[in-house]
């Protein structure tokens, strides 16, 4: 449902009319009794005109308007509360179209066949559900690709939100805003059948593999800081080559997070095998939130339209959707 904003109400002709009565002389002592029992109600008044229009702030977030969740979930980015969240008061990237963004090619689950408008995957329904919330059609959305890396440096962006499994950290939040989470992912190892670390029952198993993922992804910093193996981490430009550079022996395993394990055993590498799941050191999963520049007047919208699809199970029915064979791999302890 888009957020509206509220009418002003109209100034009664009665007031005005009280306005305008004629000018008696009165006493000082008349005028400071009427003082004495005018000054607190007016300020009683304008006190409570103050907190009325006050924001809220996120449970979380700290943003004006985000509605608590259920659930925990990571900050977004604390922003300046924009004018409202009506459809005609956004500050868009391009006039009357939502721009979104996504990396290319656009993976599955998360989209269907690399086409990211038609409406199928995880995030592709995310983003066409945040859109209605703010107001927009279907027809009304338009996608546009950036790279993965790109869109988490810092400087201006051609889009107004970026949605790509992109974790919320406290180090990209000096680059970028994040929303409130949509998702939360843990990672995982993948592995061929016939590698030696196909059986590895504890994060101690794979000390002495040869593991990659993808550039700048929190699955890189995940090898270096949960697994910490004795040799360096291979770096991939994409999942596509870091999956040709496992399929071809060039290392023992591949660290996505688990919803890309799922499919990439499944359905793109032929006798793969998910080793396990890689806890953080927190104990808490990653959170996966839409990316906007930073100081953009739409991360309070965004984030509120996202916590309004968690809190009336919105989110959790499009994962059973798309992420519905996201269970039963082992942890590795």
């Amino acid at each position: 449902m888009p957020f509206a904003t509220l009418p002003r109400r109209a100034t009664s002709p009665r007031t005005t009319s009280r306005r305008a009565t004629s000018r008696r002389a009165t006493s000082p002592r008349v005028t400071s009794r009427r003082l004495t029992v005018l000054l607190p109600v007016l300020a009683c008044a304008v006190l409570a005109a103050f907190t009325a229009c006050a924001p809220e702030d996120s449970a979380t977030g700290g943003q004006a308007g985000a509605t608590p969740s259920k659930q925990p979930k990571a900050s977004g980015t604390t922003s300046p509360s924009p004018r409202g969240c009506a459809k005609g008061d956004l500050d868009l990237h391009a006039p009357g179209t939502l721009t979104v963004a996504t990396d290319q090619p656009a993976y599955e689950p998360w989209f269907a066949d690399d086409n990211p408008s038609s409406g199928k995957g995880f995030e592709s329904a995310v983003a066409y559900a945040v859109a209605r919330q703010l107001g927009f059609t279907a027809s009304e959305v338009t996608w546009t690709r950036v790279r993965f890396n790109n869109a988490i440096q810092p400087g201006p962006k051609d889009f107004d939100f970026d949605i790509n499994e992109f974790t919320i950290t406290d180090q990209r939040k000096k680059a970028v805003d994040f929303s409130s989470s949509y998702y939360d992912a843990t990672q995982a190892v993948v592995a061929l059948k016939s590698s030696p670390i196909a059986n590895a029952k504890s994060v101690a198993g794979l000390k002495d593999a040869k593991l990659g993922a993808q550039v700048n992804t929190t699955s890189y910093d995940v090898i270096n800081d949960v697994v910490q193996p004795a040799r360096q981490a291979q770096v991939f430009r994409s999942n596509d080559d870091a999956r040709q550079a496992l399929a071809n022996g060039s290392i023992d395993g591949l660290v996505v997070d688990l919803p890309t394990a799922f499919y990439m055993t499944a359905a793109q590498l032929e006798g793969a095998t998910i080793v396990g799941q890689l806890e953080q050191k927190s104990g808490t999963p990653e959170q996966f939130g839409l990316v906007l520049d930073k100081g953009s007047p739409l991360t309070a919208c965004v984030t509120r339209a996202v916590d309004a699809l968690r809190d009336d199970g919105t989110l959790e029915e499009l994962a059973k959707t798309w992420l519905a064979d996201v269970a039963g791999a082992p942890v590795l302890n």
